[in-house]
């Protein structure tokens, strides 16, 4: 597979929108030619290499080429938007919509991840080694349609709103989540293997979301229905005793979300 190296060379003042930045765009491409490439900055454009040192060409294919980003890149946005296949490597932590409508590949982010990661994504994996802030895998503002296929995986904390809008894929977060985690869910599967602050699955209508941890403020539109043992979706494990809720009851009599909620940490439930 073809390398391509991305050292950041600025301090980055004004944020980028560097959506080139994919191994579906620099694939067939040569130093030169992915110096030359334009990312926004406020109203400009500007060629990568004027924050960027630049090694390496591109391989034959998306598929076929990598890229590695050595450094903190908090300043640049959309990097992996829309990626197809390929992997990129961020050696730091990463700016806001990260792998954002990706469809395939995979994104490593060793580090921390700013908002709206994993936006709207539709295939591949996403894993970030840090922490997440707000709307990690949600649907776009204005939009009702979220995540609908691939992987996340967040190793540490999650902040509000994951999986909003979801439909189809798989969130896991290793960590604990704040509010409102699946939010008007409608298929696909999240598991918080820590707590949850409030408003967990609130105006889901289908779906599965698994809270290991505490829940702190439960939704009251969930039912009781049983408690099971050691769940197991394909190569997904959660040991353990939950008690499970269909919901969110606040939406009408057709609903099929499912809630699992620890019930050693959820004991007054």
């Amino acid at each position: 597979m073809a390398e391509v190296k991305l050292t950041p060379k600025v301090e980055i003042g004004i944020m980028l929108e560097a959506e080139v930045i994919t191994p579906d765009v620099f694939a067939e491409k040569n130093t030169n030619e992915i110096e030359n490439l334009l990312v926004w900055q406020g109203s400009s454009q500007f060629p990568i290499s004027d924050f960027f040192v630049v090694e390496g060409n591109g391989g034959s294919s998306a598929e076929a080429t990598s890229i590695v980003i050595e450094g903190d890149v908090t300043r640049v946005k959309r990097i992996g938007c829309q990626m197809t296949a390929g992997s990129i490597t961020i050696n730091g932590s990463a700016g806001m919509h990260v792998g954002s409508e990706m469809a395939g590949g995979e994104i490593t982010v060793k580090g921390d991840a700013n908002s709206w990661a994993g936006m709207e994504m539709k295939g591949g994996l996403l894993h970030i080694t840090g922490n997440v802030k707000d709307h990690l895998g949600c649907a776009y503002r204005g939009s009702w349609h979220g995540m609908t296929g691939g992987r996340i995986v967040i190793d540490g904390n999650a902040q509000s709103q994951v999986g909003g809008g979801m439909s189809g894929g798989e969130i896991i977060v290793n960590g604990n989540v704040e509010n409102f985690c699946g939010i008007r869910q409608n298929g696909g599967l999240i598991v918080v293997k820590g707590d949850a602050v409030r408003t967990v699955g609130v105006e889901m209508s289908a779906g599965i979301i698994v809270v290991g941890g505490h829940i702190r403020n439960f939704s009251p539109g969930f039912e009781y229905v049983d408690t099971e043992s050691n769940l197991n979706f394909d190569d997904i494990m959660c040991s353990g005793e939950f008690q499970k809720y269909i919901g969110d009851y606040a939406l009408g009599k057709r609903v099929k979300g499912l809630l699992y909620a620890s019930k050693n940490a959820n004991e007054e439930l």
